[in-house]
């Protein structure tokens, strides 16, 4: 667990690191949740907890009926 934590927390740093000098508070905060959501879709989709984009549209198509 405390392997994880400080891979979390040394990937946050660098991408608050890559980002330009003058961002903003909620700039910065924009590219962590962007980030995450990144690399808990690689983790979906290593564990094959995805979808194809055929079966999305069919999904889309059955909410809009």
């Amino acid at each position: 667990f405390r392997r994880v934590l400080f891979r979390s927390k040394e990937r946050m740093t660098e991408v608050i690191q890559d980002q330009p000098e003058d961002s903003s508070y909620e700039e910065i905060l924009r590219e962590l949740a962007f980030e995450t959501m990144i690399t808990q879709g690689l983790k979906d989709s290593r564990e094959g907890k995805s979808i194809s984009n055929e079966e999305m549209k069919r999904r889309i198509n059955a909410w809009q009926k």
